[in-house]
């Protein structure tokens, strides 16, 4: 897919929800940018079907900037799908993905660009400190510690929103075919050709966050469903030993009985064992279930986006 016959440099890909305040200035950031750099560019904004005027923000900047793509998708399925969307049509050498809030700078491109030149396939930005909530804090912290064990993410680099990807490693994360995408699992399974560089976290100055734990806790199940067999591994391990531990009380049992120790006692033991392995059963079942759920809907190609229009994009034949 191509805007037009010129091949751009960057692409920029920003996923956009709610978020009608932000979307001029950061155009008018990315433009500025980008001259200052040189480099022939596009700016690919997905709406993800946001609830507030967002999208004719978006329609008004392609109106007057021939190098913003506008895409809207028909319905809400997620940041990682919006960047995904937009990935599809982005024909840059390196693909820039960064919010739409402002807090990651336009003008810090140039700091992943020239690094990647170096030859490396991902950069991701690298933020000392992080003007967000503390929640949030310690969520990136955790869901970076998981990610080391499932997607075997160096110790040292931060998953960070802000990144620019090589055009090659861009065409073998559209190829898979998972309907519940995760970016930087993606990036993972594409390549460990990956550095990053100190950028600077700039606070909100419009609008309010769109994200809330909820989403987060959301993010981090596709992460671990969706790249990891970490939850089948946990569960299992957890049946072993709950099957171990049953296997030793039933000794103890016996032993008891043997020695003429065993009377009527025990019933709140039973019925706590009884909970206990229940719970771990029905755990278990759900765990299972959540695999063979995402496995039925991507086998019968429930599609990861729907694009219900587009500005500034024709199709070159």
């Amino acid at each position: 897919m191509n805007n037009n016959s010129e091949k751009k440099e960057i692409s920029i890909v920003i996923p956009v929800y709610n978020s009608h305040e932000c979307v001029a200035e950061i155009s008018r950031q990315i433009k500025d940018a980008m001259e200052k750099l040189g480099v022939t560019y596009e700016q690919i904004m997905v709406n993800d079907c946001s609830r507030d005027t967002s999208w004719d923000e978006i329609k008004k900047v392609c109106s007057a900037n021939k190098n913003v793509i506008g895409i809207n998708l028909r319905k809400n399925g997620g940041q990682d799908s919006a960047i995904l969307a937009g990935l599809n049509y982005a024909q840059g050498n390196y693909v820039v993905i960064m919010d739409d809030d402002l807090q990651h700078s336009p003008y810090d491109i140039s700091k992943l660009y020239e690094e990647a030149k170096k030859g490396f396939d991902v950069v991701y930005a690298d933020f000392d400190s992080k003007k967000q909530k503390l929640w949030k804090n310690l969520g990136s912290w955790f869901n970076g510690k998981i990610s080391e064990i499932a997607l075997d993410k160096p110790k040292d680099i931060y998953l960070s929103p802000f990144k620019i990807i090589c055009r090659g490693v861009v065409q073998e994360m559209i190829k898979f075919n998972n309907l519940f995408p995760y970016i930087d699992g993606l990036i993972f399974q594409v390549t460990k050709n990956i550095t990053q560089v100190p950028v600077e976290h700039h606070k909100r100055e419009m609008g309010k966050s769109n994200y809330n734990l909820i989403k987060s806790i959301k993010v981090f199940l596709r992460m671990l469903f969706g790249f990891s067999t970490m939850p089948l591994y946990i569960t299992f391990h957890a049946g072993l030993l709950s099957a171990l531990a049953g296997i030793a009380l039933a000794v103890y049992y016996i032993v008891e009985y043997f020695s003429g120790k065993a009377d009527v006692n025990g019933w709140t033991t039973l019925v706590v064992l009884v909970l206990i392995l229940g719970g771990m059963i029905l755990v278990s079942l759900g765990v299972v279930g959540k695999y063979l759920g995402q496995v039925y809907l991507t086998v019968n190609n429930v599609p990861k986006f729907l694009v219900k229009e587009t500005e500034n994009f024709s199709e070159k034949a």
